[in-house]
């Protein structure tokens, strides 16, 4: 699983996946949630605009993402 630092209360879902170089654009990011390739905590998540905090596990082909908080 990939742990990536944030400075803000959360980030979007469709920015976590291009901070973490799992898509290449924020269209292509956009498509492969809308089109229910994404599971954020183990379900299909369809909203791109998804506040993702730590703790939250994001899936997508087969790769696990999460954030934590810089000062902590």
């Amino acid at each position: 699983m990939e742990t990536h630092i944030i400075t803000t209360e959360f980030i979007k879902l469709q920015d976590l996946l291009k901070f973490a170089n799992a898509v290449s654009t924020g269209g292509e990011a956009k498509i492969r949630v809308q089109e229910g390739e994404v599971k954020v905590n183990g379900e299909v998540c369809t909203m791109r605009g998804k506040k993702i905090r730590p703790g939250d596990v994001v899936e997508m082909d087969g790769q696990q993402y999460t954030v934590a908080y810089a000062d902590r």
